[in-house]
C-alpha cells in the first residue's frame, strides 16, 4: 500500500477570524483521525503575507498536531530557511523533536517569493548563503556543543531526541540545492520529479565522500480529494481546487519546478490536467496500489470543512488507513 499524506495549508480566501479559527480547529481534529486511522504523515508548509491566508507558521501548527496525536509524523515541506534566525529555529525543531519523540521532518528551501524577502527585510540576492549559513548552523547546534556562530561561542539546548539530528532534507530543483545537501550530507527533497538532478546529486555526494539520500516524488504526484460522485463534488467545490491552483501558480516563475504546479485556468482545464484529482474510493484504493503516495488535501483552497471531512473519512476507509 502506498505511503499516506494528508496536506493541510489552511488556505481560506473568505476567511473571518471566526471562520478560520474554526477551520484550524477542524484540522486538528482531521490530523487526530488520521493518526488513529493508519496516516503516515501531515504535510503542511510556510508562505507570507497570502491574502487568503496561506499557512505562515508550519512549526506552531505541527506543534498542536503533536500534541493532538500519538504517532503520526509532521513533515513541514517546505520551511523557508533564509527567513528564520538560525539559533532560534534550532531550538524550535529541536523542541518539537523532543515534544513529538522524533515525528518532525524538516525540508528546508529557499523559496521563490522575492515578496516574503522582502516583507521580511531579508535581501533576496543573500539566500543561498543565507541557507548555507541555516542548515550548517543547525547541524551544529544539535550537538549541544558551543560552536562559532557570527563572530561569537553560542551554545543551543535543549539537545534534540533523534540522534544524530531531528530528519532534515534540503529542498529544490537546483543544482545548488543538490550541490548544498550533498556536501553536508543531507538528504535532497526535490520539488518535482527531476530524475537528473537526482543523478547529479549522487554525483556531488561522492566527490564529497558524504552519506545520503533522495526524497524524490514520483513522476504522478496528485493532489486527491475523494468523492462518491466525483461529477457533482467538480460542480460544487471546483472553484476551491481552481483558486488554490491558480494562487500557487501566480508565485512561481517559468524557472520553478513543482509536482503540484498547475496551468490551468477554469475548473475544466483543472479537471482535464489532473495535477488535482477527485475520485471515488475505488479509484482511491487501485491509486494505492499503482503509486507510491497519495496526498489526500480535504480543505483545499478553503472547502467547506464539512465537505474536507466527508472527503478524509473515504480516504481511510479506500486506503485501509
Amino acid at each position: 500500500m502506498a505511503f499516506t499524506v494528508v496536506r493541510f495549508n489552511l488556505v481560506d480566501p473568505d476567511a473571518t477570524p471566526g471562520s478560520l479559527s474554526a477551520r484550524y480547529r477542524a484540522a486538528l481534529d482531521m490530523t487526530a483521525y488520521a493518526d488513529e486511522h493508519g496516516v503516515d504523515t501531515v504535510q503542511t508548509e510556510e508562505h507570507h503575507g497570502a491574502a487568503n491566508s496561506w499557512l505562515p507558521s508550519p512549526f506552531v501548527f505541527a506543534g498542536a498536531v503533536f500534541g493532538a496525536t500519538r504517532r503520526i509524523a509532521v513533515t513541514v515541506s517546505a520551511v523557508i530557511g533564509p527567513l528564520h534566525d538560525p539559533l532560534r529555529l534550532a531550538e524550535d525543531i529541536a523542541v518539537l523533536d523532543l515534544l513529538s519523540a522524533g515525528r518532525l521532518v524538516t525540508v528546508a528551501g529557499i523559496g521563490y517569493r522575492p515578496q516574503e524577502y522582502e516583507r521580511a527585510g531579508v535581501e533576496w540576492g543573500r539566500r543561498g548563503r543565507l541557507q548555507d549559513e541555516l542548515l550548517e548552523t543547525l547541524l551544529r547546534a544539535w550537538t549541544g556543543e558551543p560552536f562559532e556562530f557570527r563572530g561569537r561561542t553560542v551554545t543551543v539546548t535543549p539537545r534534540p531526541y533523534t540522534r544524530p539530528h531531528p530528519l532534515l532534507l534540503v529542498g529544490g530543483s537546483s543544482r545548488a540545492a543538490a550541490r548544498r545537501a550533498a556536501r553536508l550530507g543531507l538528504p535532497l527533497f526535490p520539488s518535482a520529479h527531476l530524475p537528473e538532478l537526482e543523478a547529479y546529486y549522487h554525483e556531488q555526494r561522492a566527490e564529497h565522500g558524504t552519506e545520503g539520500f533522495c526524497m524524490m516524488p514520483a513522476a504522478e504526484t496528485p493532489l486527491l480529494h475523494v468523492s462518491e460522485d466525483p461529477d457533482r463534488t467538480w460542480a460544487e467545490y471546483g472553484e476551491h481546487f481552481l483558486h488554490e491552483a491558480r494562487t500557487y501558480a501566480s508565485w512561481q516563475s517559468k524557472d520553478i519546478r513543482s509536482a503540484v504546479r498547475s496551468a490551468a485556468t477554469t475548473v475544466a482545464e483543472l479537471r482535464d490536467e489532473g495535477v488535482y484529482r477527485i475520485v471515488t474510493p475505488k479509484a482511491c484504493a487501485e491509486l494505492g496500489r499503482e503509486l507510491d503516495s497519495l496526498v489526500l488535501h480535504p480543505l483545499c483552497g478553503g472547502m467547506p470543512v464539512e465537505e474536507g471531512w466527508r472527503s478524509l473519512r473515504l480516504f481511510c476507509e479506500a486506503t485501509g488507513a
